[in-house]
């Protein structure tokens, strides 16, 4: 009987000890994403959820543990190695280039692949009414759509949401969870999405887990997760969302 061996998975965190300088923000974090999977983080403010993400990419100094990137340890890799490597990151505050149009925006760092400037336009197709626009002529939520549809013009296998959908109109909020769904519906890419507004993070992802002072509290399926009202309390505490 010939047993075939598992695939790595596409990203693996092991015993990740993490910080900024003397800082240690993480602690002894371990998750595995499988290719096309989806992790939503939770946890209250100021437990480490952005540094987790700015540890995928490389920004922070590890102290202990290891990142694998399909089977390979890329631990010691630069940030521009992990970006050129399929891992791609919008932050925050968005960066875009407000002195360049929508496209130019796009098309500054795009690499072949599936996800050109008509796959993006379809997936915002408010992009493309405004892509003539310069970056500091767009809305907020247009900026955040901006900063998605860039990432995704790298044509990455893993994108790192930190917080899209902070301070954006109920409207845009919509628009862009359903452009998240319909991304990992095709099943081209994998997401780790940070949120505050949990039942939006849960209903986006399959799989969770919850950071409480840097490590790992909690992990479950986002559907069993949804209804652990319990626990969502304990070590979340419950957003109730102005979209619900």
């Amino acid at each position: 009987m010939i047993v075939l061996a598992e695939p790595a998975p596409l990203l693996k965190l092991q015993q990740v000890t993490a910080g900024y300088g003397d800082a240690v923000v993480l602690h002894d974090v371990s998750l595995e994403l499988p290719e096309h999977g989806s992790l939503a983080v939770l946890g209250r403010n100021g437990v480490g959820k952005s540094t987790l993400l700015l540890t995928i990419m490389g920004f922070t100094q590890m102290r202990a543990g290891h990142i694998y990137w399909r089977g390979k340890d890329i631990s010691k890799q630069p940030p521009h190695w992990r970006a050129g490597n399929g891992i791609a990151w919008v932050a925050q505050e968005r960066d875009i280039f407000p002195s360049l149009t929508v496209e130019e925006n796009m098309t500054v760092a795009a690499r072949a692949g599936e996800w050109d400037l008509a796959a993006v336009y379809n997936l915002f197709p408010r992009l493309n009414e405004r892509r003539r626009n310069m970056g500091n002529q767009l809305s907020g939520g247009e900026q955040q759509m901006l900063a998605m549809a860039r990432a995704l013009m790298t044509n990455p296998a893993l994108l790192l949401l930190d917080e899209p959908f902070e301070g954006l109109a109920p409207v845009i909020v919509d628009e862009m969870s359903a452009a998240v769904q319909r991304m990992l519906a095709g099943r081209k890419i994998a997401i780790v999405l940070v949120e505050q507004h949990t039942e939006i993070a849960l209903e986006l992802t399959a799989d969770a887990i919850v950071l409480e002072r840097g490590a790992v509290v909690h992990r479950a399926a986002s559907p069993a997760l949804t209804k652990d009202t319990a626990t969502l309390e304990r070590l979340v505490g419950l957003r109730v969302d102005a979209t619900v």
